[in-house]
């Protein structure tokens, strides 16, 4: 490659080759030491997230509190950014290779190394990025922490725990990827909102605290149900009870009902069939007669990462346009048009251009206002348009990132034509060359990824408006049943790999 063609990031290049990462293994790893590896960092996140900030107020406002499924995070913790850092650095960085700001042929193997090395320095400068704002009335010390080291240095504290626990995540997601099995970010998805639909299932603890009580009853979807059936009487149950038990009551806080938990089985039966439905190519072996298989290209080719590339984005939205509203520069701050927010009830904007870009979380936020007229905020007009631009930019945004990510993983064309050429397989009818077998899988590849990314933008945003038990939004219930998926027939592969080694070849494995 001519000097003058290469990349500005080529400049980085020194900085990469030293750049602290979890080393790769040099041979094969076999499927127990995966798995060890795999549950390990799943026990440690699940004891990260239970450990709270050291000198943290309890009076936390969390940025990104309706967006908490996408951040694998939990609020007030040290794993409070969750792998926020991870996918916004990826997110810049798909963007502007995409718009050709920055020039890197992810084809070649030099400008690939140079994307993925700069991609995890991106993620140290996103961790403060998003870090250091938090201390500005979000997460503040508290009165005991500031009157012992002062307000500067009690603020500081508060920052390093929030990148010790964001750099621990990425560690963890890296060290999964190379040694253990499927990705870490969308492992510590799947564990918090597996999480979140189980208390919203089975969590006996009253909705206020306290004592239960008909204004006060248990959140979880069974127990609340059957304490409704059972302390109420006819003219409860007529008045108000049926509402109550089948779409939820906003005014005392359940939101666990009949409703989400019957949308939450039919989204999970949809992304199970979705999941299910591919294009299966026909393979024979060049040197072994009779040897044939298929190579299945799914519906949903790019899984689930262009939604969770996309919710991301929202979340990442929603956080800068709260900290504009209460800031005072000039042209944007405080400016309505931008996001409007009464942190006195939520971080969820009430008004603005970023509600018409927040999650139509559940029936009770879309479809009861536009029936009844509209609320005090917004007429039905404005609830309608909201459901279709968010809609629209889910879905548009999801098949943009969708043909992103094949591009800067092996995925397209050329990589799969060249794996199937390297494990001795060809299509029949076709001659042995690469070149042809990519002619071949360009007519499916791009058309697939365009569809699949299309599909599960609309099946996310769907997913979103029939709501979720455990508020996991129905974004987060799409990502964990496609990850789950993903991640079974990753095992399935792994102890395929480890009886026949020869398909290791194939897989891109060695």
């Amino acid at each position: 490659m001519a000097e003058e063609d290469k990349s500005k990031l080529y400049f980085f290049k020194p900085l990469i080759e030293r750049w602290p990462a979890v080393s790769k293994p040099e041979g094969h790893v076999n499927f127990r030491t995966k798995i060890l590896w795999t549950l390990s960092c799943l026990v440690l996140y699940f004891v990260l997230t239970n450990v709270t900030i050291y000198g943290l107020s309890p009076t936390v406002v969390d940025l990104f509190a309706n967006y908490r499924f996408i951040m694998a995070g939990a609020s007030g913790s040290i794993m409070h950014l969750g792998i926020g850092p991870i996918v916004t650095a990826s997110i810049i960085l798909q963007l502007f290779v995409g718009a050709k700001i920055i020039k890197l042929d992810l084809q070649k193997k030099e400008d690939k190394a140079i994307y993925q090395g700069f991609q995890k320095i991106l993620v140290i400068v996103m961790i403060f990025v998003e870090a250091i704002p938090q201390i500005f009335g979000y997460l503040k010390p508290n009165e005991a922490l500031v009157a012992s080291v002062g307000g500067n240095w009690a603020a500081t504290i508060i920052v390093v725990q929030l990148v010790i626990g964001a750099l621990l995540v990425f560690f963890m997601d890296e060290l999964i990827s190379k040694w253990g099995i499927g990705s870490g970010i969308s492992l510590f998805i799947a564990a918090g909102v597996s999480q979140s639909i189980f208390t919203g299932l089975f969590n006996w603890l009253p909705v206020g605290g306290g004592a239960p009580s008909l204004s006060n009853p248990p959140a979880g979807v069974i127990p609340g149900t059957y304490y409704f059936i059972t302390n109420m009487n006819l003219g409860d149950i007529t008045s108000y009870g049926y509402q109550t038990m089948f779409v939820g009551n906003a005014r005392i806080g359940y939101q666990n009902a009949i409703v989400p938990l019957l949308g939450t089985i039919f989204i999970f039966l949809l992304v199970v069939f979705a999941e299910s439905s591919r294009i299966e190519l026909p393979l024979a072996h060049g040197g072994v007669r009779g040897a044939r298989g298929r190579y299945p290209i799914r519906l949903i080719y790019a899984s689930n990462i262009p939604v969770i590339l996309m919710a991301a984005l929202l979340a990442n939205i929603n956080m800068f346009a709260l900290l504009l509203w209460r800031s005072n520069l000039p042209v944007l701050g405080h400016q309505w048009w931008l996001g409007t927010y009464n942190l006195q009830v939520s971080t969820q904007a009430i008004g603005g251009g970023t509600w018409y870009l927040s999650s139509p979380n559940g029936i009770n936020q879309w479809l009861i206002p536009i029936m009844s007229g509209g609320d005090f905020y917004h007429g039905s007009l404005q609830y309608a348009l909201k459901v279709i631009i968010y809609m629209s930019v889910l879905i548009i945004g999801s098949v943009l990132f969708a043909k992103f990510w094949i591009e800067t993983t092996d995925m397209g064309p050329t990589a799969v034509a060249r794996q199937i050429q390297s494990s001795g397989m060809q299509i029949p009818g076709f001659r042995r060359d690469p070149r042809v077998l990519r002619k071949v899988l360009e007519r499916y590849i791009p058309v697939v990824t365009v569809i699949g990314g299309a599909a599960v933008g609309a099946l996310a945003g769907f997913a979103d408006m029939i709501g979720t038990l455990g508020n996991a939004s129905g974004t987060g219930l799409l990502l964990t049943v496609g990850i789950l998926i993903h991640l079974y027939e990753d095992i399935a592969k792994e102890q395929a790999m480890e009886m026949h080694p020869v398909l290791r070849g194939f897989f891109g494995n060695e």
